[in-house]
């Protein structure tokens, strides 16, 4: 750009043909951000494009259809009569706003995730067509799940990962269940239909060239000779468990197959030039009986890592159980730890479908919560690919300008070796000295009197933060790193152990006097996102300092004062509200704050959990961020793992969790829970002194609490103390296994 005229060249062409300046536009754009040598990573620009391409073709698509059967969120987003409405205006490309929810299915260890929209859509592959379910009346009542005002969608984790949806109207009734099972080996999508009517009937099975992102193109699909199957785009097919007595096929000119389904002959294949090929195979339904179809998709003819019928008891055993009288937390929990095996086949996935891809922020999150529910091979498995991604400076790289992931690598990688009572690997030192040196290299000098002196350079760092700048979220990060580091070489390498810790040291006073300056700014203790920020919803970033990497008290004024600034003005509904890019409640993030006032044994973080598991769908998952007026996604994944990893989280450290050289007891329990006589159970917990087993029984006569805890040290007992609230704080005694509690009489 500096020695060809590129500049020039596209100056010209843009206003010949009457557009604007591109290098100014950009140039402008940038200045809303510190400068920085990263603008916006690459890889978002590319999902940004592909995820906007599909926006524009269902502009021209969707609106002009609308007499098609549509996915859910397209039913309810562009109906004026619905809250979810969107006006479409100006609006160059139609995205999912309103109702981004989904649930994967799998097998654990496929990488294979299809996923079911929350009125039974599902989808086999990746980003492609879907499977749809109708029941189809002979006087004409059709009953489709996408426009159906109410509707029953549960999680069935007792064998599978399995996704259940009912719906009903008028004498009319459709159930599915979607779910992925082993034949021969080799996983397969399945989905089982039950229908009754009142009168003579017609089970549709639907073929639709769409997801719950919009349009995904089909192209032909075939009719088998024996009636029982469909091959689509000649590479996948769709078998059915009986032939179907009527077929229908349509293209993009005639519209939707639903429009034909009684005025049409039979037809056996269909070809779209324009891919918007629709199929329909109807079966029988006879009044007052049920009939009952299903549909068989091979996922891929690679044999699953986990061959065996009990592949999902195999990985529940051993790890940590949540046993509780509270049958939406219990359900959040199991779907939560379904959902962690599901995500880590290999690498760990943030998400089945928009975030199916690797980042080393979401992986720290993910791998901490499967380290701490004792899904450790997972953890192993993923943290071993980790060094293939460092490139020869040590930088930990999933995509550019994220100075927060070095940090994040380090900080994990040492929860792993506490929690399972390990050395590190000789195969790890190389890339732990490479990554902690890479932080020390980033620093900018300290020997400036500017704000950021000392700091991380400007960076993109987490994209709800806001545009680039010095993030306090990459300088804690940081700060953990190197003292990780400095803890994973003492027994290798005593003085990069010492470096490192040097290191640290200095790069703590650096924020400390930053965040002097800020406080002097701003009049509080707060602290905002950066040092050139005010307090904003960036925030959220800073109290990284507290949670997860503990690099101050739980009563750092400072971190509280941030968490009353957020209180008090960034929560909606009782939960964060996001107002950058995400415009949304944020389940993942209202937990961080949730377990920062755990920490500091303020009672409001009950509040918010509570307020997180109404905001989960009800198949226990959270999209990414969630419109305050719908309660449906509106930004991310559908399916957001990370959420689903801060679940495991909050009730992990509400029973147990360490804090310097003691584990704390309890301490998360809602009072509300003592008020059964019924034994509550959490373990066994993974925790750096050892894994341990709690179990918390209430006396209904007396009111006392009988506390219980077994472990298996690694070295010696640590001190124990049990914080139950309403109850007066104890510490246990050395080999002490038991303690009865008295409820406090203000309590």
């Amino acid at each position: 750009m500096k020695w060809l005229p590129w500049r020039f060249v596209l100056r010209y062409a843009a206003r010949k043909h009457g557009f604007l300046d591109p290098i100014t536009l950009l140039g402008r754009l940038h200045s809303f951000a510190q400068p920085s040598e990263v603008g916006e990573p690459i890889e978002l620009l590319r999902a940004g494009v592909v995820f906007h391409a599909r926006g524009l073709i269902n502009s021209r698509v969707i609106q002009h259809n609308l007499d098609w059967v549509w996915p859910y969120w397209i039913e309810r987003q562009f109906d004026p009569a619905d809250p979810s409405f969107i006006p479409r205006a100006f609006s160059i490309t139609h995205v999912n706003l309103s109702h981004r929810n989904w649930t994967a299915i799998g097998h654990p260890d496929c990488d294979e995730l299809p996923i079911v929209d929350p009125r039974g859509l599902l989808t086999p592959f990746f980003d492609g067509w879907s499977l749809d379910s109708w029941l189809l009346a002979k006087d004409g009542r059709c009953l489709l799940p996408s426009r159906t005002e109410n509707c029953n969608q549960r999680a069935d984790l007792s064998a599978a990962a399995a996704v259940i949806t009912e719906s009903g109207m008028d004498g009319l009734e459709l159930s599915s269940r979607a779910w992925v099972a082993l034949e021969h080996g080799l996983p397969v999508c399945k989905l089982l239909v039950q229908a009754r009517s009142d009168l003579d009937a017609s089970l549709v099975l639907a073929l639709r060239p769409c997801n719950p992102e919009g349009i995904s193109f089909i192209h032909r699909v075939g009719l088998s000779p024996s009636r029982d199957a469909w091959v689509v785009d000649g590479k996948h097919t769709v078998a059915f468990s009986a032939p179907a007595h009527r077929h229908h096929m349509s293209d993009y000119r005639h519209g939707d197959v639903h429009i034909h389904l009684s005025d049409r002959d039979d037809q056996t294949d269909g070809v779209c030039d324009v891919g918007m090929v629709t199929a329909a195979a109807l079966f029988r339904v006879e009044p007052g009986k049920t009939t009952e179809l299903t549909a068989t998709v091979p996922l891929t003819d690679m044999p699953a890592r986990l061959n065996c019928a009990d592949a999902w008891q195999q990985e529940r055993q051993g790890h940590a159980r949540l046993v509780c009288p509270d049958a939406r937390y219990q359900m959040l929990y199991d779907a939560a730890v379904a959902s962690l095996i599901l995500h880590s086949p290999d690498d760990v996935y943030p998400g089945p479908f928009t975030y199916k891809r690797f980042w080393f922020r979401d992986a720290a999150f993910i791998i901490n919560a499967l380290l701490a529910t004792g899904l450790t091979q997972r953890a192993e498995r993923a943290l071993a690919r980790f060094p293939e991604r460092q490139t020869a400076f040590g930088y930990f790289r999933s995509q550019e300008g994220e100075w927060d992931a070095n940090g994040e690598v380090l900080w994990v990688l040492q929860r792993y070796y506490e929690l399972t009572g390990k050395r590190p690997d000789t195969f790890w030192l190389g890339p732990i000295k490479r990554g902690a040196n890479w932080i020390l290299r980033k620093r900018l000098k300290s020997t400036t009197d500017l704000p950021h002196a000392g700091l991380l350079p400007p960076g993109f760092s987490a994209e709800h933060l806001g545009p680039n700048d010095y993030y306090y979220w990459d300088d804690f990060w940081g700060i953990a790193g190197l003292k990780a580091a400095s803890r994973l070489l003492s027994h290798s390498s005593a003085k990069d152990s010492r470096a490192f810790a040097d290191g640290a040291e200095d790069f703590t006073r650096a924020v400390d006097r930053s965040l002097e300056r800020s406080e002097q700014r701003l009049g509080r203790l707060a602290m905002p996102a950066s040092p050139y920020r005010r307090l904003d919803a960036g925030a959220i970033g800073s109290l990284a300092l507290g949670y997860p990497v503990q690099l101050c008290e739980p009563d750092d004024p400072r971190l509280l004062d941030s968490v009353e600034f957020l209180l008090e003005r960034c929560f909606v509904k009782g939960a964060f509200y996001q107002d950058m890019i995400h415009s949304g409640l944020n389940a993942y993030l209202t937990l961080h704050v949730a377990q920062v006032l755990l920490r500091a044994g303020d009672p409001r973080y009950l509040d918010l959990m509570d307020a997180v598991a109404r905001l989960a769908s009800p198949t226990g998952q959270w999209p990414e961020a969630i419109h305050p007026g719908t309660g449906g996604g509106c930004m991310g994944d559908g399916h957001h793992v990370w959420a689903s990893a801060e679940w495991v989280m909050i009730i992990r450290n509400g029973f147990v969790r360490e804090e310097e050289d003691r584990l704390v007891l309890c301490s998360g329990l809602p009072g509300r829970w003592l008020e059964q006589p019924e034994p509550i159970r959490y373990g066994p917990a993974p925790t750096c002194f050892g894994p341990v087993s709690i179990t918390v029984t209430a006396n209904q006569e007396d009111g006392s609490v009988l506390v219980t805890w077994q472990a298996d040290w690694h070295r010696e007992s640590p001190r124990i103390d049990i914080q139950l609230p309403g109850f007066d704080p104890v510490r246990a005694t050395d080999h002490q296994q038991t303690i009865r509690l008295r409820r406090r009489p203000e309590a």
